[in-house]
């Protein structure tokens, strides 16, 4: 009868998906529901979040190699080992292996990663040299560490004069400045946006995104919608293409881009951190 019913709980956790249900209770933080993986010690990185020390054999692994992109910046591969990326399942408790990645340029955060790949574009890098990081984060938002040490990866860049191609790490990089991101008013609901080859929408409440967050394939040169929805005032924000729109609280807002980068293009809201989309312009 016991081996019974703990066959029964455990089909009850996987669901009919089968995959296990991570996601904690409402009123909950993430370390309350982080359950026993690791320990938690009370360093933070250097954007506050803690981290979850695991024992070096089996441990989540990072490299980190820059490419220059043909067209535009550099194209970045994360090589993980003993770890896996789940998009579909930030905000919920601490798996072994799993979780996302963040992106930073001399300790400043560029964007979360949620794969393998991420295309920084040039504009992102300031003329001179810098230190670009990626560190290995849980579905929780705690980072994996080993030793004491989060577990991360650098590379340097190189970023120059505006106009000129980029390179990799290996040559000097020619960048474009930093620009500031567009800002568009919003488009009130009901309202038709102008015409779209692709049309994303999306709904936030209570810090939930629907649908999951996941990977939209676009074509380059097409023009893309994305409506979003939120239960409260924020701000999206779509990385690489440094357009942003405000998010009034109840109300729907459209912002529409040209693909005209190829890439990974993470869709992400700035007072909730959460990450919306991916755009993969090919």
């Amino acid at each position: 009868m016991v081996a019974v019913l703990l066959l029964l709980a455990g089909g009850t956790a996987t669901g009919c998906g089968g995959r296990a249900t991570t996601h904690h209770k409402p009123g909950t933080s993430h370390e309350q529901a982080s359950g026993d993986v690791g320990t938690l010690l009370a360093t933070q990185d250097g954007t506050g979040h803690r981290l979850r020390q695991v024992p070096a054999q089996g441990a989540p692994e990072v490299r980190l190699t820059t490419r220059p992109d043909s067209e535009d910046g550099w194209n970045l591969q994360l090589v993980v080992k003993n770890f896996r990326f789940t998009p579909d399942s930030a905000g919920g408790a601490a798996l072994p292996g799993a979780g996302h990645a963040h992106l930073e340029l001399d300790g400043r955060k560029l964007a979360r990663v949620y794969g393998p790949w991420y295309h920084l574009p040039a504009a992102q890098v300031p003329e001179g040299a810098h230190t670009l990081t990626v560190r290995l984060y849980t579905d929780d938002h705690t980072v994996w560490a080993v030793g004491g040490k989060a577990v991360e990866a650098t590379a340097e860049l190189t970023g120059g004069p505006p106009g000129q191609g980029s390179h990799s790490h290996a040559a000097p990089t020619p960048t474009a400045p930093p620009q500031t991101p567009q800002a568009s008013p919003p488009t009130p609901r009901g309202s038709e946006a102008p015409d779209a080859d692709r049309t994303v929408t999306v709904v936030v409440r209570d810090g939930k995104v629907v649908p999951a967050p996941g990977r939209v394939a676009v074509k380059r040169g097409e023009r893309v919608a994305l409506r979003v929805t939120s239960d409260r005032a924020d701000t999206l924000h779509v990385h690489g293409y440094d357009k942003e729109i405000a998010l009034p609280a109840g109300q729907e807002a459209t912002l529409i881009l040209t693909a005209d980068r190829t890439g990974l293009f993470e869709v992400e809201t700035h007072e909730s951190d959460l990450v919306l989309t991916q755009l993969l312009v090919r």
